[in-house]
């Protein structure tokens, strides 16, 4: 190649490798500036909560604002869209769940996101059983007292829910299956209006995930009678399982952390490591604990392998139920 060549071809290269600098210099600074983790239910809710906690210590270990961003609608679908179309640069991160991951995708005909192609599957946080609450008023005091009165009343007992297709939906709706008995479903817009709904004396009953629901029995808002994991949880030791009356019946969700699809590996590898130094905290681990959920850290193919089973899981609830949008 003669002299002039190279001096001919030298700016192209100096293009190539600024531009190639200007790629790599995001990543290698990540973060930057401030990261929003979008929630796709109101405030009050057990995402909320799980996003402002784990954001508050995520804001102390990188130096930057780890801000909420709570967009509630359509059962979280509004949210996972808004996810699914953002930029993969991960300054925007999302709380998805088992109701917008798993149930939406069995319950709603259409969808416009994918929930495995259209995101990162980061990292589960949290496993979550729920808690079945009643108002004060109610006269039962167990699953077993619940069920005789739903029976013997019909369509007299009204349970709120967290939107039609939200996770307490379907739970309540795979409880009404398994024990036959006769329960109005009043879907609200959030987990905050449908705690609001229940301890106002609007709604009967519920079925909330157990960071929502805990606090306000252990305050006296509520009652809880009964939880819907298979073994009882350290957070309420002396309240029984629903599966001790009702044998079979199971039902836990869980939170976890996404963003939009082709986020880069090494903004994935910092995320992930931070955010499970975050979890593993004592005090995070304890309040989490303290709250009725349980930390569950997974890899990201991990996590993208728990999503799989729970599509499978749930279009076969969402079938046998007969769970329908109201």
């Amino acid at each position: 190649m003669t002299h002039v060549a190279r001096l001919a071809i030298l700016p192209v290269l100096m293009v190539f490798t600024c531009a190639g600098m200007a790629q790599a210099q995001p990543v290698q600074n990540y973060p930057a500036r401030a990261i929003r983790i979008v929630v796709p239910f109101p405030p009050g809710g057990t995402s909320d909560i799980l996003s402002r906690t784990i954001g508050q210590k995520l804001t102390e270990e990188w130096g930057q604002q780890v801000i909420t961003d709570n967009r509630p609608g359509a059962a979280g679908n509004i949210a996972s869209d808004f996810v699914a179309k953002s930029k993969p640069d991960g300054y925007t991160l999302y709380i998805n769940t088992v109701g917008t991951h798993a149930i939406n995708p069995a319950i709603y005909a259409k969808l416009n996101f994918d929930p495995l192609k259209d995101f990162t599957n980061i990292t589960n946080l949290v496993n979550l059983p729920s808690v079945l609450l009643v108002h004060p008023s109610v006269p039962a005091r167990s699953v077993k007292e619940l069920i005789a009165l739903a029976k013997k009343r019909p369509g007299d007992l009204q349970y709120s829910s967290a939107g039609s297709g939200a996770q307490p939906h379907l739970t309540a709706e795979m409880f009404k299956s398994m024990t036959g008995v006769n329960i109005l479903h009043v879907p609200y817009k959030g987990a905050g209006p449908q705690m609001i709904a229940l301890i106002s004396g609007e709604t009967a009953l519920t079925f909330a995930t157990a960071p929502s629901g805990v606090p306000l029995a252990k305050n006296g808002q509520a009652r809880v009678i009964g939880v819907t994991s298979a073994k009882r949880i350290p957070a309420l030791p002396d309240v029984a399982t629903i599966n001790e009356t009702v044998p079979g019946y199971v039902a836990v969700g869980w939170n976890g952390l996404a963003g939009p699809a082709a986020i880069p590996a090494p903004v994935l590898e910092k995320i992930h490591a931070t955010v499970s130094k975050t979890v593993r905290m004592p005090d995070i681990r304890d309040k989490l604990i303290g709250l009725g959920a349980e930390p569950a850290l997974s890899t990201s193919a991990e996590f993208t392998e728990l999503i799989k089973s729970e599509l499978v899981k749930w279009a076969r609830v969402v079938k046998e139920s007969g769970a329908k949008l109201d």
